[in-house]
């Protein structure tokens, strides 16, 4: 997405530096604030807990035939008329990747924007993962971090990323086996039939996927006008416009375009979808992502309607 201002030469190497050193200085002050997130989102909730095999107990219910005896509690039995099991918390940890877009154009902030881009996609990784780990669950980042099932998960990934190589695109995949889930999320600016070349195999593979599309207000409202100078943070091409409010009404149909072919496309893959701005509450589009995780399929239709509020 092309940002406004004046460009500096700078060579490649002061580029990665300059860029390497922000992400580092952002990190503790995103940790910071994705646990604040966590803590708030997660009051009153009981995590992803399942009936299945494991030490702690779940719950008592009715022996159904054909059940093993041993899985009986009698003690619990000899209280009425009825037989009842003894349930135990499922325990079988489950392996969800996190990735977040730290290219270029999510440095992008605008000044209706509360955050950037790249600050938003960061504590939403950070605090799905302190959610996460706290639920038992094995937390990786393709490229930068294996998958651990640890309470300091979410500090151990914020330490990886800080560490770890600028890497644009997508990330690679090939260290993912079996099925898992994995959360994506950035702003998905490149063409969608470029973005599903690189999605579709995943789901092929058993992949269960949910992208997460961060925006500035400003890429979704563009509020300029008069003579505007736009830049492309990614390959610092410039577009001058004599009046740049002639261009609300193509650029906002382009736009909306691209988000509804991507959205539609990952709906075929059976992934969702979440368009989320950076005005909005981090919140909305981690709840949002949690019920995903979770299977609950009542929150879709409002996670989905996020990017659609003025």
């Amino acid at each position: 997405m092309a940002s406004i201002g004046t460009t500096v030469e700078r060579t490649p190497s002061a580029d990665v530096l300059s860029r390497a050193q922000a992400r580092a200085a952002l990190m503790p002050d995103c940790l910071v604030e994705a646990r604040r997130l966590a803590n708030t989102v997660i009051s009153g909730w009981h995590g992803r807990r399942k009936r299945g095999i494991g030490e702690n107990f779940w719950q008592f219910r009715p022996y159904v035939d054909g059940e093993s005896l041993s899985r009986i509690d009698w003690r619990r039995s000899a209280r009425d008329d009825h037989t009842y099991v003894r349930d135990r918390e499922w325990e079988a940890a489950h392996t969800i990747w996190l990735w977040a877009d730290l290219s270029p154009s999510m440095m992008y902030k605008s000044t209706l924007g509360s955050v950037s881009k790249e600050s938003r996609a960061l504590v939403l990784m950070l605090a799905l993962a302190e959610i996460l780990a706290r639920s038992g669950e094995r937390i990786g980042c393709p490229g930068v971090m294996e998958p651990i099932a640890a309470r300091n998960a979410a500090e151990r990934l914020a330490t990886a990323i800080a560490h770890s190589p600028l890497a644009d695109g997508l990330p690679r995949t090939d260290m993912i086996r079996g099925s898992s889930d994995i959360v994506l999320i950035g702003d998905f600016l490149d063409p969608p039939d470029e973005v599903m070349e690189r999605l579709g195999p995943l789901a092929r593979r058993g992949l269960r996927g949910h992208v997460v599309e961060i925006a500035d207000p400003a890429e979704d409202l563009f509020p300029y006008a008069g003579r505007t100078e736009f830049t492309d943070p990614e390959t610092g091409d410039k577009l001058t416009a004599g009046r740049a409010e002639t261009l609300k009404e193509d650029y906002a149909r382009a736009y909306q375009a691209r988000r509804a072919a991507l959205a539609d496309s990952l709906r075929h893959l059976g992934w969702s979808f979440i368009a989320h701005r950076t005005d909005h509450l981090a919140s909305e589009a981690l709840v949002a992502v949690h019920m995903y995780l979770s299977g609950l399929p009542a929150m879709k239709a409002a996670g989905e309607r996020q990017g659609e509020r003025p």
